[in-house]
C-alpha cells in the first residue's frame, strides 16, 4: 500500500511539475514584452533600478503566470523530490524558446531543436532515475534537518555570497556581466526550494488537524520563501532587462538547478541510498540536458537550417578529398575567371569602337 501510494504521489508531482514548466515559460515571454514596451515609451528601466514595470498590463501577467508556475511548483515539492522537480524546469527553457521565436522574432534554427529534443531525454532519463529522498513528515522532522551542521555551513555561505554580490558587485558589474544578477537569483534560490518543502510538510500537518500556526518554524519559513521569492524577482527582472531572454533562461536553469541539487543531496540525503546506476543516470540525464540548451542558445545566431545541409556536406567533403580536387578546382575556377575575363575585354573593346574611342586601340 505504501509503495503504492508512492507511485502515486510520484506521478502527481511529475505533471505539477510539467505544467509548472509551462507557465513559467510563458511568463518570461510575457514580462519581456512589458518590458521591451516600456523601453519603447522612455521609462526608466528596470536594469537602471525603475518600477515603471508595476505599471505595465504584461508584466502583470507575467507575473502571474510565473505565480500560477510556482504554485504548481510549489505543490510539485510536496509530492516529488526536488532532484526531480528542480530538473524539469528544463521545459520551461523550451516553452520560452519556442514562444520567443513567436513573439520576441528569436530564431529557433536546427540547432536549437536538437537542444530540444536533446533537453526532452535528458529529462525522460532524470525521471526514470529519479532519487528517493529520506521521509520527513513533520515540522519538528523538518527543524531537525534545518539543524543539520552541514545545511547550517551551506545556508551561512548562500547568505554570505548573495551580500557580496548585491552590495558589492552588483553596483559595479551588473550592468555588464550576465552571471551576477543570474547568480544571485539562483543561489537564493536553493534556499527558497528548502522553505517550500518546509512548508509543504506544514500544509499537510494542518489538513491532517495539527497545531502547524502555533509551530515557530512555520512562520520562520514563510517570512523566509516571502524575502527569497521577492529578491528572486527582483535581479530576475534585471537580468531580463538587460540581457537577453535566451541566455538568460539557460544559464539562469544551470546555476539555479546545480544549486538546488547541492542543498537538496545536503538537506535530505537523497543521493546516499542511491544504486550506481541511478546515480550515473540521474547525472547524465542532467549533462544531457545542459548540452541540450547550450546548442538551443549558442548558436541561436547562426542561420543553419536542414536546406543548408547539403551545401556544408558538399564543402567537407571538398576540403577531405585534399590537393588534387583543390587544384582541379582552382583550374576550373581560373579557366571560368579567364573566359569571364576575356568576355568582359571583348564587350569593353566593342562597346568603345562604337563610341570612336581610341583607346579601344
Amino acid at each position: 500500500m505504501s509503495q503504492t501510494r508512492g507511485k502515486y504521489d510520484f506521478c502527481i508531482g511529475l505533471v505539477l511539475a510539467m505544467s509548472s514548466s509551462i507557465f513559467i515559460g510563458g511568463s518570461f515571454i510575457l514580462k519581456k514584452k512589458g518590458l521591451l514596451r516600456l523601453a519603447r515609451k522612455g521609462s526608466m528601466r528596470a536594469g537602471q533600478g525603475g518600477h515603471a514595470y508595476l505599471k505595465e498590463w504584461l508584466w502583470w501577467a507575467g507575473l502571474l503566470s510565473m505565480g500560477a508556475g510556482e504554485v504548481a511548483n510549489f505543490a510539485a515539492y510536496a509530492f516529488a523530490p526536488a532532484t526531480l522537480v528542480t530538473p524539469l524546469g528544463a521545459l520551461s527553457v523550451l516553452v520560452s524558446a519556442i514562444l520567443s521565436s513567436f513573439f520576441l522574432n528569436e530564431k529557433l534554427n536546427l540547432h536549437g531543436k536538437i537542444g530540444c529534443l536533446l533537453s526532452i531525454l535528458g529529462s525522460t532519463v532524470m525521471v526514470i532515475h529519479a532519487p528517493q529522498e529520506e521521509e520527513v513528515e513533520t515540522l519538528d522532522e523538518m527543524s531537525h534537518k534545518l539543524g543539520d551542521p552541514g545545511f547550517v555551513v551551506f545556508a551561512t555561505l548562500v547568505v554570505i555570497v548573495s551580500l557580496i554580490l548585491i552590495c558589492v558587485v552588483g553596483p559595479r558589474h551588473g550592468q555588464t556581466n550576465i552571471l551576477v544578477y543570474i547568480t544571485i537569483c539562483s543561489v537564493i534560490g536553493a534556499l527558497s526550494v528548502s522553505c517550500v518543502k518546509g512548508l509543504g510538510i506544514a500544509i499537510k500537518e494542518l489538513f491532517a488537524g495539527k497545531p502547524v500556526l502555533k509551530h515557530p518554524l512555520s512562520w520562520i519559513l514563510l517570512l523566509s520563501l516571502t524575502v527569497c521569492v521577492s529578491t528572486q524577482i527582483n535581479y530576475l527582472n534585471r537580468a531580463l532587462d538587460i540581457f537577453n531572454t535566451s541566455i538568460v533562461t539557460p544559464i539562469y536553469y544551470v546555476i539555479f538547478t546545480t544549486s538546488v541539487l547541492t542543498c537538496s543531496a545536503i538537506l535530505f540525503k537523497e543521493w546516499q541510498h542511491m544504486a550506481a546506476d541511478d546515480i550515473i543516470g540521474t547525472f547524465s540525464g542532467f549533462l544531457t540536458i545542459i548540452v541540450g540548451i547550450f546548442l538551443l542558445h549558442a548558436f541561436k545566431d547562426v542561420n543553419f537550417t536542414l536546406a543548408n545541409l547539403p551545401l556544408s556536406l558538399r564543402k567537407d567533403d571538398r576540403a577531405a578529398n585534399g590537393t588534387l580536387l583543390s587544384t582541379y578546382d582552382s583550374f576550373n575556377d581560373d579557366e571560368e575567371s579567364s573566359a569571364c575575363l576575356g568576355e568582359m575585354q571583348s564587350s569593353e573593346s566593342l562597346s568603345a569602337r562604337r563610341n570612336g574611342s581610341l583607346s579601344a586601340f
